[in-house]
Formats: structure tokens, C-alpha cells, sequence
């Protein structure tokens, strides 16, 4: 089938799904593959729950005239994705980054939605599936997209501006994460470059915190706008405040690396004339989810709950931050960053020593990369060992940072601390 026959179909609804656990009436069901997966099994199963049609690539599966053959399930969807969004001819905010990309899209969304009609990325799915995903999420009632894109590895930013064609980019910082795929740090500032390549290219627009550096000399050829210099930090304790154009506001978001993410929705507010005390409501309103810088109690323990992800950038301002406040009693419990590569030792031997130079009343490290460094601090292989330890002796009376990578799925802590 042609693209524009297909994307007729889709442009009935405006509909895609992927996952037949969450198949939605009258959707386009796109069969993609896994490691552990097959969606061309699942075909007949998708138009029974409701799919109008399904998108296979193995011709055994097409049992049915509304069972559609292409050459590759995942490429049909990225083509169809970009031909949507050249249609819809939205503004569209990319945004990229090593820490902070989900906080700062969604507090960019809960700013503009209080004008707009918005879609922006749900979660984190900013990948090669993800992207597609969110702009066939968008409508023709869409005003303003919000794209993260998120890489591992030199040219997926590249091949994702080619499909989101952003109007707008924003990268949040250059960071020590994905370093195996990168190469080092100078690849992360190449890789994550490639949306400020697609932007100069395009004659586009970027959004840049003057006071980074690199951000500024990255940019030096494209047209930008500034964070505006009305913007003052005033403190963090456990919550961020900040005033700006004369207007006092204080957020839910821990940790005065979270500045540059409010700062940044301010100014995106700003540039598309959202009222500066809508800016305000929209970031008083918004509190963070899924593990990001979650303040949570459990007993009598004040909990940090940040273990959506880590690498040495976000583990170190986490610390830094952790320290700063104005508690009694710490406690720290930090798990294994990953993909690392060659790095991965001296990156984890250094957030161990930086640590140990904080007064923190427990310092617990968990996973295989923290076991092996040189530490009189606690230290555990697996999650099973931490289990038992805090088990043994329950953390009473604490406040308490919990980080580490997704993979450790630290979160599940909180199932032990009473």
C-alpha cells in the first residue's frame, strides 16, 4: 500500500497503537517486533479488540482484508509519522538533552497547555518508536507539539529531527550519560548537536540558557532566544523557588539543577505570550511523577525518591544538592549507573569519593559497578543483600536520597521502609 493511501486510513481517526493490551477503537494497529516479540502475531487478535487495521510484515499473518502487508512495520511508522507532521505544519518544540529532558517537557507543556491545545511526548518514549509514537498522537487540533528525543548513540538526534522537522530546539546540558555508546563526552556534545545542526540547517530557532557555555558557542550560527535575565534563582529547601518579571514562585521540583528546567519553560512560556501568572500556576501546579525527584514519607522517613535513572552528572547534582539541605539526619542509598563503558569504574570510584566528603549519617552503594570501588562505606553486590541489611536494621528518623539507574529499580526500597 502507498504511504498516502495509508495515511488516509490513519487520518480517519488519527490513531495509532502498538500494544494490544491498550488497543483503542478504530485505531491502525502497527505490528512491530521485539527481542521477546512478534507483533505480526497479534494482528488478528488487534482487529477483534477493536483496530480498523493492522500493519504486518510477514505475509503468513494476513488473514484478513483489513490486515495491511508493508516491507517493515517500523520503518511504515516512521514514514508515516514524518508525512503526518508535514502535513500538520504545527510548531514543534524538540527537545534534548542529558539530564533533565522529561521534567523540562513537562513543564513546558503544563505551560503552554494553558493557551494551547498541546501533545507533547508521554513518559520518556523519545526513541525511534517513541517519536513516530507522539507525532501520530498529534491532531489538526494540535497548536503546539513538544517532542524529547532522547540517543545513545551519533545520528539518532539527526534521524529524529528529520521525522519531527522541529521548529524550535532546546537542549537541557551536556552530560556524562550514554557514555559507552557515545564514545566519551565530546560524542554526547556531538550526538546531542545534531538537533542544533537540524535547527542552523533549517533556519530555525533555538531556546538557550546564556550562562552554559557551550550552549552559547553551540549556537553561535543559529537564531536563539535567550533565558530571559529577569530570571533570579532565590532558594532551594527541599523546593525551588525563584522570582521573575517581579513574580515570586515556588515550585514542587527538589534540587537547584532543576532551575535551568523551570527557567526554561518560563522562557518558552514567555516567547509564545503565555500570561506570566498562568507561567506561575502552570509550575506551582506541576509535581513530579514516576520516580523524579519524588518527596515522599514513609514512618517517620523523608524520602527523595529519584531512581528513574542516574549517570555521573545527575548522581553528582543529586549529592550536591542532598547535602545542601537543611535535615538532621541523612541517609544515602545510590545504585549502579549503567552504560558507562570503559569509564564505568573511575565514574563510579568518583561518586564514592565525593560522597565520602559529605557529612551524611549513612552512605549505602548497591550493585555490581559500586561493589567493586574502594570504600569504607557500605556496600552491597545486589538488591537482595540491601534488602536484607535494611531488613536487619530499619532506617528510622531519616531523610533519605534514593538514586541510582532504571535498571536497578531502586524504587523498590520503599517496599521495605515502614
Amino acid at each position: 500500500m502507498k504511504l498516502t493511501a495509508l495515511y488516509k486510513l490513519y487520518s480517519q481517526h488519527f490513531l495509532v497503537d502498538t500494544d494490544t493490551r491498550n488497543i483503542r477503537k478504530n485505531t491502525l494497529f502497527f505490528a512491530l517486533k521485539g527481542d521477546n516479540f512478534n507483533g505480526n502475531t497479534f494482528a488478528d487478535e488487534a482487529l477483534k479488540l477493536g483496530a480498523s487495521f493492522a500493519i504486518i510484515d510477514e505475509k503468513q499473518y494476513q488473514t484478513n482484508p483489513n490486515i495491511i502487508l508493508v516491507d517493515d512495520v517500523l520503518e511504515t511508522l516512521q514514514q508515516l509519522a514524518k508525512y503526518h507532521r508535514e502535513q500538520l505544519k504545527t510548531p514543534i518544540i524538540g527537545l534534548t538533552g542529558s539530564n533533565g529532558k522529561t521534567t523540562t517537557k513537562e513543564l513546558i507543556n503544563a505551560v503552554l497547555s494553558k493557551k494551547y491545545v498541546t501533545t507533547a511526548t508521554k513518559g520518556n518514549l523519545n526513541n525511534h518508536i517513541g517519536v513516530p509514537l507522539t507525532l501520530l498522537s498529534m491532531t489538526p487540533k494540535t497548536e503546539i507539539g513538544i517532542v524529547e528525543m532522547g540517543a545513545n548513540h551519533l545520528k539518532e538526534i539527526e534521524f529524529l529531527c528529520a521525522i519531527a522537522q522541529p521548529d524550535f530546539g532546546y537542549i537541557t546540558n551536556f552530560g556524562k550519560a550514554h557514555l559507552e555508546g557515545f564514545g566519551g563526552i565530546e560524542g554526547v556534545i556531538k550526538g546531542k548537536s545534531e538537533l542544533y545542526s537540524y535547527l542552523e540547517s533549517n533556519h530555525k530557532t533555538a531556546f538557550v540558557n546564556p550562562k552554559d557555555e557551550r550552549q552559547i558557542a553551540n549556537t553561535k550560527n543559529i537564531q536563539t532566544v535567550l533565558f530571559s535575565e529577569n530570571l533570579n534563582f532565590k532558594a532551594v529547601n527541599p523546593f525551588v523557588k525563584l522570582e521573575f518579571n517581579t513574580i515570586s514562585l515556588q515550585s514542587n521540583l527538589i534540587g537547584k539543577y532543576n532551575y535551568t528546567n523551570i527557567a526554561a519553560a518560563i522562557t518558552i512560556g514567555t516567547y509564545f505570550k503565555i500570561p506570566a501568572t498562568e507561567i506561575k500556576n502552570a509550575i506551582e501546579e506541576y509535581t513530579p511523577t514516576n520516580n523524579r525527584s519524588q518527596i515522599l514519607q514513609k514512618g517517620t522517613n523523608n524520602i527523595v525518591l529519584d531512581a528513574y535513572n542516574a549517570n555521573p552528572s545527575s548522581m553528582k547534582a543529586a549529592l550536591e544538592n542532598f547535602a545542601e539541605l537543611k535535615e538532621n539526619a541523612k541517609t544515602v542509598i545510590l545504585g549502579d549507573m549503567f552504560e558507562l563503558g570503559k569509564e564505568s569504574l573511575q565514574e563510579h570510584q568518583n561518586i564514592v569519593n565525593l560522597a565520602a566528603t559529605f557529612n551524611f549519617d549513612t552512605t549505602l552503594f548497591v550493585g555490581e559497578n559500586f561493589y567493586k570501588t574502594a570504600t569504607n562505606k557500605l556496600q552491597f553486590k545486589t538488591f537482595e543483600a540491601l534488602e536484607n541489611y535494611l531488613i536487619k536494621k530499619p532506617l528510622e528518623q531519616q531523610s533519605i536520597l534514593i538514586k541510582g539507574s532504571r535498571g536497578m529499580r531502586l524504587e523498590r526500597i520503599l517496599k521495605i521502609i515502614k
